[in-house]
């Protein structure tokens, strides 16, 4: 399985402290610092359960989103990638967490925004590729148990499915502790054993 449409979720540990509105500005203002990387913002904040608001790249879509009303930085890879499907996990939870510490350092939210790192919600966003199956969680269980071990370090984990066949394929991963944004990239950017 050539694993493609990485999507991932880091959680917002207190989501009443930033108006969802808020990365409206934030969004832009990266569009217009950038060199034609970023090139549009879209605003669901209006869509209960949403996507939230959608900044749109070349590489990906970024998003705050709101699904089963939980706000969280969505990562969702459009780009192929190349390399083992571990090497592609690792690739887009790096991306995604490196978004994540850029909105914890965004002036504009005045330290306001934090990510929970214990909890991460991985999807993969082609049906056909990957359904949502026994049959694709066994596929894909070792490469989601070793990027687990890498992000998490020492801390135990837990992997879980989300069985609904009607749903594209997921999977949550929990940590025992929690972790920064920052150690968990650094746990990444560290060689595999």
């Amino acid at each position: 399985m050539d694993l493609q449409k990485i999507n991932v979720k880091f959680f917002v540990a207190d989501p009443g402290r930033v108006p969802l509105d808020s990365f409206i500005d934030v969004f832009h203002s990266w569009i217009q610092s950038s060199d034609g990387e970023y090139y549009d913002v879209a605003d669901y904040g209006h869509v209960p359960d949403g996507p939230g608001i959608v900044l749109v790249s070349h590489e990906a879509n970024i998003s705050l989103d709101n699904n089963e009303s939980r706000l969280g930085l969505l990562y969702n890879q459009k780009r192929p990638l190349q390399g083992s499907n571990r090497e592609k996990l690792v690739a887009s939870f790096a991306s995604a967490l490196g978004y994540c510490r850029r909105l914890e350092a965004e002036a504009k939210l005045e330290g306001l925004l934090r990510f929970r790192g214990e909890e991460v919600l991985v999807m993969v966003n082609d049906r056909l590729l990957a359904p949502n199956t026994e049959e694709t969680f066994n596929a894909l269980r070792p490469d989601i148990e070793g990027l687990a071990a890498r992000l998490f370090g020492r801390s135990d984990f837990a992997i879980e499915r989300d069985a609904n066949p009607r749903r594209r394929f997921s999977v949550r991963i929990r940590a025992a502790s929690a972790l920064s944004t920052k150690d968990l990239l650094k746990n990444l950017q560290q060689k595999a054993n």
